[in-house]
């Protein structure tokens, strides 16, 4: 019976819609970054790579070991995750009411999701020089790169998540007699909720990349500013450590987010 258990767990893992437990998910994660971990100390024990272009791990180690001593990494990571968290939330704020009006009501769609659509294929990067004269180099030219390169992929995603919402929802709240804003209120946004909160959290991971190019061209602190200088002195361990350190910030704000989503929305399908 046993054997007959692991067999069906192990065919789950690899059949469309499968289902796995956490301890497995957990475990195939974890070996996965351990493989990845021992290719790279493999990888520079061996000398194959010039410490130049790839340090050891332990070097990485040793040198964020030192900046966190000296105050300097803590320093970094906290100005980048106070410009990540203010300019996140102001295009959140914005994007979320617009996108749930364009979702509803087709005069809005046409006034709006055109010019959205026109800008958001415009690269972020190219608005660089002008934020910057705009605004100067403080952290609100952060806020507003922030703001160009998630603010309107937002509005168009939520507006996808509210039409997502089953029109038969909508007919119901008709046949009750609802007002608009009461069938909004009470319908169209608590349907939409779980699919634009999984929107935030997709997007709150762009809003890291901008920030960092943000710190990389016009600033003089942050994550991305660090990076900048270690390139510029050769010192690919501090380049290496703190990239890593952004894909730790953002793999914590990514669990933290899909933990409040089982919270915050436990009616919504597919929680894993």
């Amino acid at each position: 019976m046993p054997q007959n258990k692991f067999s069906a767990a192990r065919r789950a893992l690899f059949t469309t819609g499968g289902t796995i437990g956490r301890r497995s998910f957990l475990t195939i994660s974890g070996g996965v970054f351990l493989l990845l971990f021992l290719i790279w100390w493999a990888v520079t024990a061996s000398g194959l790579v010039p410490a130049l272009f790839l340090p050891a791990p332990g070097a990485v180690w040793g040198k964020l070991a030192a900046l966190s001593a000296a105050g300097t990494l803590w320093g970094d990571v906290g100005i980048s995750t106070y410009r990540i968290v203010a300019g996140f939330l102001i295009a959140s704020v914005m994007a979320v009411p617009i996108g749930v009006l364009i979702g509803s009501y087709r005069f809005w769609e046409a006034a709006l999701e055109p010019l959205a659509d026109f800008i958001r294929y415009m690269p972020v990067v190219a608005f660089l020089p002008l934020t910057i004269l705009w605004t100067g180099t403080g952290d609100i030219q952060k806020f507003l790169i922030i703001w160009i390169g998630t603010f309107f992929q937002q509005i168009l995603m939520v507006m996808d998540n509210v039409k997502r919402v089953p029109r038969d929802f909508i007919g119901l709240g008709r046949t009750l007699g609802l007002s608009e804003f009461q069938l909004q209120m009470k319908i169209v946004v608590p349907s939409a909720l779980p699919g634009i909160w999984d929107t935030l959290r997709i997007t709150f991971g762009w809003a890291w990349t901008w920030l960092v190019v943000a710190e990389l061209v016009a600033a003089n602190s942050g994550l991305g500013y660090r990076i900048t200088v270690s390139q510029r002195y050769f010192q690919t361990d501090v380049t290496i450590g703190y990239i890593l350190i952004l894909g730790v910030l953002g793999l914590i704000s990514d669990q933290i987010m899909k933990a409040l989503e089982r919270v915050l929305f436990p009616y919504a399908k597919g929680h894993r």
